[in-house]
């Protein structure tokens, strides 16, 4: 075959010129529209940038772990770019994605193949600059509008970190702050009371918050803006931890942390900073004496987000509350709801006695999309059942779980069992409220007795209802239930909250068990924090005033239930409010005559024609259970029919879904439950 070649003549180089000219001006086209020019576009991968890929497993913020990212590009998270200052590798994720290990934050970010310890040699140093923090959140959540850029993380252990740094920057301020947190190696088993210590760099420290959701602190002096390059290293030696900031125009900054040996070994070490930022979430724990002496470390280094959509009454230090437009990557993309740093330069050494890190991977890859049943967190659903808000009846709740109804998260320390439920659903046959709610399957009499506890939060309670009624915006979270007779309830413990209040009510109600006809029945109800149920609104939508020792939405508390020769004993704890111990004698009434009706019951019940008196016996010889959950009290019946019980809430014809998106619905949560015999009171 013969080819034959061309001379180049005139028109050739004219086209060729022309060919290149159209290049330059679409690439300075490119750059003025966005600032930067994307260089993956032309083929240049981020390994031709910072070449140490091969140390690394990449994590992107769809909670992927993609190996090591040689050759590999993502346009949603991971890729190459540049701008009139150089070459960058692009780490980007949104506020709500996929998730990696148990956090409730979306991160791209490399993290190392090999562990060492803190008494082997280790170094990172990296150049960046960040480029957008989430312009969504709540200002009062101390996470919000910031992005971890470099960790040390433990891979053993309660994998905690020893070493995040972060850049945040408030909404409308030009300067954000880079700061860095040592987390504690929590003593013991329970690492849910673990917390962070924050130390200023540039700017404020993590503890700087907003006044109100949208109300920020001033802007810091010494800031770092958004596109401004800055630098650090981080250096192990002889298990010390050396820091140093850099950035041209500020001051450079170093910190040394012993790794091996703790400052907060005893509560009295706490630092104010902690007692006023964690503290009040419940995170109050102690570090074990030896810190992260005998764990296996890596280092991290990318775009680790710290706002993420959770509510903020689930954890007020973490949950920012921001916009995630339900998942939808490109629009929040669109909308700034994503965290985005490139990097100039990058570079680790460990040293050779490092080992692999494979056991980290094996145990947090798929791990958010990993079901954890509700029966792994709390294990007595062996003997129980459950009735749903639809209706469902489930005997076996071994590996049982329902994604409306019944099912498990985490909030950032522990996982918890979720019982959700609206307004209007499917219920009992002779409940007008829905619920879904755990019934015993064990049956005893109060003689017998029992013993049930719960540490719990209620997360939401209805916001439509009628104010005047009593059991509007409220929720059943324990009780003890009959199984013969009128089948009434000597125990119910509530939680009520109305619209637009910070701090609801926890209450307990005794039902009689009605001599005669039931129709005449009543609860006692007796205040633990807050209110008893007989406080109500004047109008419609006319409230009482906060109760002063109320509790809050997601604020933790929890009760015991304690039946013992026929004595029901009643615990409620709750941190930072006082303990309170009732006693009720299940078989011997106090109601048993007219003259016994109490004030409150002639003020609630009476009017509404329920006024009967209790059999001597009480609820004596009469077999009972113990539920618990979330047993929904306000419904959609119009409160003509009971001022007491029916709450003309909102309930979108039955709609569940609608229900749900309205805020038409309940929502409790359980970290801790257990149940068995009666005990002898303490």
């Amino acid at each position: 075959m013969n080819f034959k070649i061309t001379k180049p003549t005139y028109t050739h180089y004219t086209l060729l010129v022309s060919i290149i000219l159209l290049f330059i001006s679409c690439v300075e086209s490119k750059k003025k529209e966005t600032g930067h020019l994307e260089k993956a576009e032309i083929g240049l991968h981020a390994q031709e940038i910072i070449p140490f890929f091969q140390h690394w497993n990449l994590i992107l913020g769809d909670g992927s772990n993609v190996g090591t990212a040689t050759n590999f590009e993502d346009k949603n998270f991971f890729y190459a770019a540049a701008d009139d200052n150089g070459e960058w590798v692009v780490f980007k994720t949104p506020n709500a994605g996929n998730t990696h290990g148990t956090s409730n934050n979306t991160r791209t970010e490399l993290a190392q193949l090999k562990k060492w310890t803190p008494m082997e040699e280790a170094k990172m140093n990296a150049t960046l600059k960040v480029m957008n923090v989430s312009t969504t959140g709540d200002a009062r959540v101390a996470s919000t509008y910031s992005v971890v850029v470099g960790q040390i993380h433990s891979a053993d252990g309660h994998e905690n970190e020893p070493l995040k740094i972060f850049y945040k920057k408030f909404p409308g301020h030009t300067k954000g702050s880079v700061f860095w947190n040592y987390e504690i190696n929590t003593a013991g088993d329970d690492n849910s009371k673990r917390w962070d210590y924050s130390y200023p760099i540039w700017g404020y420290d993590l503890s700087m918050v907003g006044t109100d959701k949208t109300t920020y602190p001033p802007e810091p002096k010494d800031g770092i803006a958004l596109g401004e390059e800055f630098s650090y290293e981080v250096e192990i030696r002889e298990g010390i931890m050396h820091l140093q900031f850099t950035s041209e125009g500020h001051e450079t900054k170093t910190f040394s942390k012993n790794l091996m040996t703790s400052e907060y070994a005893k509560r009295s070490d706490m630092p104010e900073q902690v007692a006023n930022l964690f503290v009040p979430v419940g995170q109050d724990g102690v570090e074990r004496e030896n810190a992260y002496a005998d764990e296996g470390l890596f280092f991290k280094l990318g775009c680790y987000n710290q706002t993420n959509g959770k509510d903020p009454k689930i954890n007020k230090v973490w949950c920012s509350g921001a916009e995630t437009h339900g998942g939808d990557i490109q629009k929040q993309y669109t909308d700034g709801n994503y965290a985005e740093v490139w990097f100039k330069s990058a570079s680790i050494s460990i040293s050779d006695d490092a080992i692999s890190n494979a056991g980290y991977f094996l145990a947090n890859d798929g791990l958010s999309k990993k079901t954890v049943y509700p029966h792994e967190v709390i294990p007595f659903m062996d003997k129980f059942k459950i009735l749903m808000g639809n209706g469902t009846h489930v005997e076996d709740l071994t590996k049982f779980e329902h994604e409306d109804f019944f099912y498990t998260v985490i909030d950032g320390t522990r996982r918890w069992v979720v019982y959700k439920t609206p307004n209007s659903g499917i219920t009992s046959k002779n409940s007008s409220n829905t619920r879904t709610e755990l019934h015993e399957k064990r049956e005893w009499t109060p003689k017998e007795g029992g013993n049930l506890t719960g540490t719990c939060k209620v997360m939401h309670v209805s916001t439509s209802g009628d104010a005047r009624v009593a059991a509007s915006y409220s929720v059943v979270v324990g009780q003890i239930h009959s199984g013969d007779g009128h089948e009434n309830e000597p125990l119910k413990i509530f939680y009520k909250k109305f619209p637009g209040q910070s701090k609801g009510s926890v209450f307990w109600n005794y039902e009689i068990n009605t001599e005669g006809s039931n129709s005449k029945r009543w609860d006692y109800s007796t205040a633990v924090w807050g209110y008893d149920m007989s406080v109500i609104g004047n109008g419609k939508n006319d409230y009482p005033t906060e109760p002063e020792d109320g509790i809050e939405l997601g604020e933790e508390f929890s009760y015991e239930v304690n039946v013992y020769k026929g004595i029901m004993y009643l615990t409620f704890k709750s941190e930072d409010h006082e303990t309170k111990t009732f006693t009720k004698n299940l078989m011997v009434s106090e109601y048993a005559n007219k003259s016994d009706l109490p004030a409150q019951v002639k003020k609630l019940f009476v009017p509404i024609g329920q006024d009967g008196i209790e059999r001597a016996t009480a609820y004596k010889g009469e077999l009972g259970y113990f539920k618990q959950g979330a047993y929904n009290q306000t419904n959609g019946k119009s409160p003509e029919t009971n001022m007491v019980w029916c709450a003309g809430a909102e309930t979108y014809g039955g709609d569940i879904q609608k229900q749900y998106e309205n805020g038409c619905y309940t929502e409790v949560w359980f970290r801790e439950a257990t149940v068995g015999p009666g005990m002898p009171p303490k």
